[in-house]
């Protein structure tokens, strides 16, 4: 588009301005033949006007001016088809890592009854606990993804172990201590998972600094893995077990409290308490189905 910048009734730099409220990509040079009354730097700036020219009795100028302009948008169009086939690519590549990972992550859940569904929960309370603390989408999101994959390393570990209904030895336990590692390899190869690899590296340890793999304390640990421990736990706490019945709610949040500042973060968990009473009647119908779900196994 090219405007004059003295125009009547209203001047070429307030039609710009709006034209940039619906249309940020439209090319505009703007004319003026009086220098003096030329528009501010700043407004060129503001308004993202890509050519200005001081019209006088030489047209050369303008017509290499305008030319230029053509050949600019010319190459914006290819640059944004270029842009998006690559972000149509970016799109499809990840869906097909997702889709890996997800077949990864049901097989570890398929390797033992009991954590049937736990991915699922986990990421549930996960992200009722980000939304109560007001984290931004992209967080929540990045946190329900961690959440999801955070015992993804499980598929390392023997059946044997996954599903010995008696008491670990010392070595048994050392393995499956191994899972969190074993996670983070599995998705370090995949830059898109980049942001959840700390959540899945760091979901076991411990706010006294008594946890694993990295024995990290407070605020050392991830603030992500730190919202998933709390969950993890809770999900542990309120699901069957070969060695114990599940845990009512008001005893699993007895417990959370009872660990806050030794294995929880003690502001998150008392967040997380408050957040699970106020959907107390939810979250209890959803494991009875879950429970039901599993008898009908």
């Amino acid at each position: 588009m090219i405007l004059d910048f003295l125009m009547m009734p209203i001047h070429g730099d307030k039609v710009v301005e709006e034209i940039r409220k619906f249309n940020k990509e439209l090319y505009i040079l703007l004319l003026t033949g009086h220098k003096d009354l030329a528009p501010p730097l700043e407004t060129i700036k503001r308004l993202d006007i890509q050519g200005y020219c001081e019209k006088s009795d030489k047209f050369d100028q303008i017509i290499l001016l305008v030319e230029s302009g053509l050949k600019s948008v010319s190459q914006m169009r290819v640059i944004k088809e270029i842009n998006e086939k690559l972000e149509a690519a970016y799109v499809e590549l990840k869906n097909a890592y997702r889709g890996t990972m997800e077949s990864l992550r049901l097989a570890v859940d398929a390797k033992d009854s009991y954590t049937k569904n736990h991915s699922d929960r986990v990421s549930y309370y996960s992200v009722m606990l980000a939304k109560k603390l007001g984290l931004s989408d992209e967080e929540i999101e990045i946190i329900r993804d961690g959440a999801l994959f955070h015992d993804i390393g499980k598929i390392g570990i023997p059946d044997a172990i996954l599903q010995k209904t008696s008491k670990l030895t010392d070595e048994e336990y050392d393995d499956i201590k191994n899972h969190p590692t074993i996670g983070a390899h599995i998705l370090n190869p995949a830059t898109i998972f980049n942001k959840i690899i700390p959540i899945v590296k760091h979901h076991h340890e411990r706010f006294d600094g008594r946890g694993y793999p990295g024995s990290l304390s407070g605020e050392n640990i991830p603030l992500h893995a730190r919202i998933v421990a709390i969950a993890d736990s809770f999900d542990a706490m309120t699901s069957d077990r070969s060695y114990r019945p599940r845990f009512t709610l008001f005893k699993a949040l007895e417990e959370i409290d009872r660990c806050k500042g030794a294995q929880f973060d003690p502001e998150l968990a008392t967040l997380f308490i408050e957040t699970v009473k106020e959907n107390k009647e939810t979250i209890e119908k959803d494991l009875e189905i879950t429970l039901l779900a599993r008898t009908d196994d």
